[in-house]
């Protein structure tokens, strides 16, 4: 079977305040805290640098809808194109549009407790060009 997730790619959730957020996390736990929050660098088991991303939304985004939830996960994949078809066959609710940019592709899908999942092949040599 061909990886569908090779790790997480985000973490995200709403916040009354997002910069007050971002502010007690640089403070008290060291976030290295931009306009999005904070990026995470690893290295794969390839040796790969890759990144995982953390962000406080404003309460009221609709970026997680159709979800209601507080919070959105975001899963790093490897082929996000065929994945989102291989999904539509089995059943899983796939919102159809993807997104591209120059650091990945976006896609989204919703799980059986109505959380929006956020998909991401990312482009991580963008952000090593930074």
């Amino acid at each position: 079977m061909k990886k569908r997730v090779t790790g997480i790619g985000g973490v995200f959730f709403k916040s009354q305040d997002p910069d007050a957020a971002k502010d007690w996390y640089r403070k008290h736990l060291g976030f290295n805290t931009d306009q999005w929050g904070c990026t995470f660098w690893w290295i794969d088991e390839n040796g790969n640098k890759c990144s995982t991303q953390w962000s406080p939304f404003k309460k009221d985004t609709d970026y997680f809808e159709p979800s209601q939830k507080e919070f959105m996960m975001n899963f790093r994949v490897e082929n996000l194109d065929e994945l989102l078809e291989t999904l539509k066959s089995e059943g899983v609710k796939v919102i159809d549009n993807t997104e591209s940019y120059d650091y990945g592709k976006f896609g989204w899908i919703v799980d059986p407790e109505g959380n929006k999942i956020e998909l991401w092949e990312p482009n991580d040599e963008v952000f090593l060009k930074e």
